[in-house]
């Protein structure tokens, strides 16, 4: 088969400098790739001019018959799009075997999300006598006061932060920047901690090189988003042993919650930094409580 690594290393760059892509978009796309390699290896296939709609129809057959799930094979079948048009756009072959290939339908799932109560009890469990227990909290009060992506939460530095305003400049996909606000109780839950627990923690740094991250490990240095959600399913094994949550989550509560208490759509959609609104109108879902006080608001037999 020919050096398929000029070709991915071609597009890994294109998808990094032309279209901005985040490295953990990338590092996905690479291994979606690689696993398309092997499937040609595997028939014999020795050029990428040889994979015409047959064979990429036979791949997406082996994909079903390993049961992946139905938002697995979509992702790999849009990365495998990208990827032809990008040789075709580079005249490496001259047609385009995924271009006819259907992208299975994905089943609408409304996003997860808290309820008050629930957030409450995740609030009530950290240790604020402690440094961690003061990132904790911080963590916590940020990733649900603004909504923002565990990654951009990682990437934020001290610098980033302006409490006079109460906005942070955060970092999102394709490294477009926006500005934040956050409340009271991350106002005084992150100056908690920059004043007191992240002190403690700096010290604990080997490095004379001192990180300007804002959220730092139990060592230090910069938390990753791993550590974030070791963090916080910590928080919720202590909080209650029902409660099954991700990081995610707090971003789902964040915009259900804004758009309940009647946010506008379209500032939502700037605060959570989505380039398009389809995405945020997936928050659109009301919950029970919603639904009962505009019918006791609204309707005159209520």
């Amino acid at each position: 088969m020919e050096n398929v690594n000029v070709s991915l290393n071609s597009f890994l760059e294109y998808l990094q400098i032309e279209r901005n892509y985040s490295k953990y978009t990338i590092v996905f796309y690479q291994k979606d790739l690689e696993e398309f390699f092997d499937f040609m290896t595997e028939e014999a296939i020795a050029s990428f001019t040889d994979v015409t709609h047959n064979e990429a129809r036979l791949y997406l057959t082996r994909l079903h018959q390993k049961k992946y799930a139905r938002r697995s094979i979509a992702r790999k079948t849009s990365c495998l799009r990208s990827f032809f048009k990008f040789l075709l756009r580079e005249k490496r072959i001259e047609q385009h075997p995924f271009s006819l290939v259907s992208v299975p339908k994905l089943d609408k799932l409304l996003p997860k999300f808290l309820y008050n109560e629930e957030l409450e009890k995740l609030f009530d469990v950290s240790d604020l006598t402690t440094a961690l227990g003061q990132r904790n909290q911080a963590l916590l009060e940020l990733l649900y006061g603004t909504g923002i992506r565990v990654s951009e939460c990682c990437s934020i530095t001290i610098g980033d932060i302006d409490f006079q305003l109460g906005t942070i400049l955060v970092t999102g996909k394709g490294n477009k920047q926006r500005y934040v606000p956050f409340g009271t109780y991350a106002h005084d839950a992150l100056s908690t901690y920059i004043e007191n627990g992240r002190k403690e923690l700096l010290q604990k740094q080997l490095d004379s090189n001192q990180t300007k991250h804002l959220f730092l490990n139990f060592r230090g240095g910069a938390i990753t988003p791993r550590g974030v959600r070791v963090v916080l399913n910590d928080i919720v094994k202590r909080a209650s042993s029902t409660l099954h949550i991700s990081p995610h989550t707090l971003r789902h509560t964040f915009a259900t919650h804004l758009l309940n208490e009647g946010a506008d759509l379209r500032v939502v959609q700037e605060l959570l930094g989505h380039a398009s609104l389809s995405s945020t109108q997936v928050y659109t879902h009301v919950t029970k409580d919603h639904l009962q006080r505009t019918y006791n608001q609204f309707h005159p037999r209520a």
